[in-house]
Order: structure tokens, then sequence, then C-alpha cells
């Protein structure tokens, strides 16, 4: 048959993490649950599971001002700019960087594994990464790299 391009692969599953992160983080403004208080936590009779002291900082980041979602909405949307742009946007550099995907992403899985809707993206985040990393290990371009080499993008 033919050979699996990684980094075309690691796209699509980085569009669907990070719209999935949009969308997660916009429901955490709703339902606020930092997904580790289950760790070092405390089962109360009646208040079921009281988080431990020492995640107070992610209580106030996550549950009372909810300060990592939208980080993670800004993130995910720099992502899905970055992945599927305006054709105006196309042609920019920062559009045929791999490494900057593969650091993007890292911060989406980081600030999506913090709270409890998240989960689903960070682990789809992961994935990209893997792929985007095995693409660069097999020394992959980005096609449109090779068609706007010298061009400089600007008008």
């Amino acid at each position: 048959m033919g050979n699996l391009v990684w980094h075309e692969y690691a796209r699509f599953v980085s569009i669907a993490a990070s719209a999935y992160a949009v969308w997660s983080s916009f429901f955490a403004l709703f339902y606020r649950k930092f997904f580790w208080d289950f760790v070092g936590g405390t089962l109360r009779d009646p208040g079921g599971l009281q988080a431990s002291p020492s995640s107070a900082i992610f209580i106030t980041l996550i549950v009372k001002a909810p300060i990592i979602p939208i980080l993670n909405s800004i993130v995910g949307l720099i992502i899905l700019s970055v992945e599927n742009p305006l054709p105006l946007l196309a042609t920019w550099s920062i559009r045929r960087s791999l490494i900057l995907r593969v650091v993007l992403l890292v911060f989406q899985a980081f600030f999506s594994v913090l709270y409890y809707q998240g989960t689903n993206a960070a682990i789809w985040s992961l994935v990209a990464i893997i792929c985007y990393v095995r693409a660069m290990a097999l020394g992959e371009k980005i096609e449109e790299a090779k068609a706007n080499r010298g061009k400089g993008g600007r008008a």
C-alpha cells in the first residue's frame, strides 16, 4: 500500500485533541473539579472527598478562579490556528515548525491533565506528541516548506 505520513496523522490527532481541549475548558468553567484531589485527600462523611492541603494552589487555580482551563482554551485555539490555518497564514514559517507544535502540545497536555474534563484531551495530546516526534525522527518535512523555500512570505 503506502507509507504512513506521520506528521499528517499527528496533525489530525492534534486537531481532534485541541478541539476537545477547547470544549473541555468551556465545560470546566461550569463544572470545576481538580482531577488529582484523590491523591492524599481525606474522605469525610458528609462532604465526600476533600483535597489535601498540599494541593491548595491547584484548587485556587482550577476551582476558585478557573485560570488553568482558560489558559488551556487559549493554547488549544493557538494549536487549532497553527494546524488548520487561514490561507493568509498558511505561508508563515511558524506554520511549518514541528518543534513548535510539540511544545504547544506539551503545554496543552500539562494544562489538560490538571482538571477533570481535560483528561481525554491530555491523552490524545500525548499521542500527537509521540507521532510528531516520530515524524521528526524519520526526517519528514511539511510539504509547504518545500514549495515556499526562500520566498519569505512577506508582501
